[in-house]
């Protein structure tokens, strides 16, 4: 092969690969997580997969051990209670929480989160039970106005309505479109 041809076949393939889907910038949200004294606590970023969403959490000064964590409904964390977060994000009414809930169709349950003895706690996880944008099945978290990651003061059971007995919200972020 001439170097001219492999110039052009270089060329060509470097832009097949820019051209790909593969190549994009993945879609995401992010936002600052603040505590209950509406003080940054951390960082939350969400990428959106083919099949459901990729979770970063970056947290600290939390109290230590697990705490719930969960997708509410509205973009929105006034402090110190948070509530206007909404409920979680859900498709269905009635809501039925818990990932160990036969009949669960509680879209914004996640796995809980793990507090270590300093107050931090960083984790990254995947839930199929949302999406980023709208155009598929499951609820979209920048739909309708965004949608808020809220970590709550104790662990969820997965299976006790409405919350799990996660009780009080003690951090949130709002998910912001980002790139």
């Amino acid at each position: 092969m001439t170097t001219g041809m492999t110039k052009w076949l270089a060329a060509g393939l470097l832009l097949g690969v820019m051209a790909s889907p593969l190549a994009r910038a993945a879609e995401t949200a992010s936002g600052t997580l603040v505590g209950t004294d509406g003080a940054q606590v951390g960082t939350v970023t969400v990428t959106n997969t083919p099949r459901g969403v990729l979770l970063r959490v970056n947290a600290r000064t939390l109290s230590p051990g697990w705490h719930g964590m969960h997708f509410h409904e509205k973009g929105s964390c006034e402090a110190p209670k948070f509530t206007s977060a909404g409920p979680h994000v859900h498709t269905t009414t009635p809501v039925v929480h818990g990932l160990l809930n036969e009949q669960a169709n509680d879209n914004g349950d996640l796995p809980n989160l793990f507090v270590g003895p300093d107050g931090q706690a960083t984790v990254e996880l995947y839930s199929t039970l949302v999406s980023l944008k709208p155009g598929g099945t499951r609820p979209a978290l920048l739909n309708n106005g965004g949608a808020a990651l809220v970590i709550h003061a104790h662990p969820d059971d997965y299976t006790t309505q409405p919350i799990g007995g996660s009780g009080d919200r003690v951090a949130c972020a709002v998910l912001k479109a980002g790139s």
